[in-house]
């Protein structure tokens, strides 16, 4: 007798804390049955009005948000194709800088990496060398590097690299906006870009990225920058509240819905809330290890830690996989660690929508798991 594959069990509503995708309300997912418009319609501009001003707010910037029906990966190769004219200094401490750094070469750019180690920031002053050292006109750095936790000190190398002649930075905050400081317009950043499935708390599918005048400029003037992801194209479009292309209206739907809600929670305090749950998560791990005898430890060093993701060394008698399955089946999803760290780290995203007592209860779970 043959019987019907079991359903596989979906985590419930805060109990999903990979660093992306994260939980996202129900309101907002059922904001997504919103009709279906042409994108020329009135009712899309109106719509995009809308996500313009809520985005400004969490970009903290005056200029255009762009608005693309893709991964951030796209803006990622956006930003490399209208903002590297001859060399780009790719800073690199993990996996997504090292992506940054692979997709400029795979566009056709010479690149060079100034490389530390993964856990480890950029420091500002090695970065002003490396540019005196070189002939550069753009720079890639990654604001919060999902895979080891690590956040880069995105103003103090902002300063530096526009200390140097005509270079542009251009910054992933993927798992960092939304979700830790970022400050677009008085920071000076040329090219900052993000996604929908982090701190924001939007399912994946859409990415945003603003533009200075300065890049903008330059991309007018670069041969072999695309269509799909053209910068200009972009922001040419959104003088009209238009997009280039189809967009992913259902995304924008569900993007509005949650829009609201951060307004109403306001930067500062989103801010605060993430920064108080990871303070709370790096804690936990120092009283594993001292109070527990558990060879536990951050990966990233304090004073460089994101306040949305956590990367943990495991015990080197623990399996990460053995973890990871028992927690799923205790009713929770955490993450192995990334590429070279995906056998001795796990990865909890403190982002988006949880709270400080979701974590809690997280923890006091997994505490048992590791302890035994």
């Amino acid at each position: 007798m043959s019987h019907a594959p079991e359903e596989p069990r979906t985590p419930e509503f805060r109990r999903f804390f990979l660093p992306g995708p994260t939980s996202v309300r129900p309101e907002v997912l059922e904001a997504m049955k919103g009709p279906m418009m042409g994108h020329r319609d009135q009712g899309v501009v109106e719509l995009m009005g809308e996500l313009q001003e809520g985005l400004r707010t969490v970009f903290r910037t005056e200029r255009p948000v762009v608005v693309s029906t893709s991964s951030a990966t796209g803006l990622m190769e956006a930003g490399i194709r209208c903002g590297v004219g001859k060399r780009l200094l790719a800073l690199v401490n993990g996996a997504f800088s090292e992506r940054f750094a692979k997709i400029a070469e795979a566009c056709g750019k010479p690149v060079d990496r100034l490389e530390v180690p993964w856990g480890d920031t950029h420091d500002p002053e090695q970065v002003a060398d490396a540019l005196r050292a070189g002939d550069y006109d753009a720079v890639t750095v990654v604001h919060s590097e999902t895979s080891t936790g690590a956040l880069n000190p995105i103003e103090e190398i902002s300063r530096v690299v526009h200390e140097a002649d005509d270079v542009l930075l251009l910054v992933d905050s993927v798992s960092g906006l939304a979700g830790a400081p970022l400050h677009t317009d008085d920071w000076n950043l040329d090219f900052v870009l993000t996604g929908t499935q982090k701190a924001l708390a939007v399912p994946p599918g859409l990415a945003f990225g603003v533009s200075s005048p300065a890049l903008l400029e330059r991309a007018k003037n670069i041969p072999g920058r695309g269509m799909y992801f053209d910068l200009v194209e972009f922001n040419d479009r959104l003088k009209k509240l238009h997009t280039p292309n189809t967009p992913g209206l259902s995304l924008m739907y569900a993007l509005q819905a949650q829009l609201r809600v951060i307004v109403a929670e306001g930067m500062d305090a989103r801010w605060e809330r993430h920064r108080k749950m990871a303070e709370r998560m790096w804690s936990w791990v120092d009283g594993l290890r001292e109070n527990r005898g558990l060879a536990v430890s951050v990966l990233a060093h304090e004073g460089g830690r994101s306040p949305t993701v956590t990367c943990v060394r495991v015990p080197k008698d623990q399996e990460v996989a053995a973890i990871l399955g028992t927690m799923r089946e205790r009713g929770y999803v955490i993450a192995s660690g990334y590429g070279r760290l995906k056998k001795e780290t796990v990865r909890i995203g403190h982002m988006g929508e949880h709270t400080m007592d979701e974590l809690d209860e997280l923890l006091e779970v997994l505490e048992e798991v590791l302890v035994g």
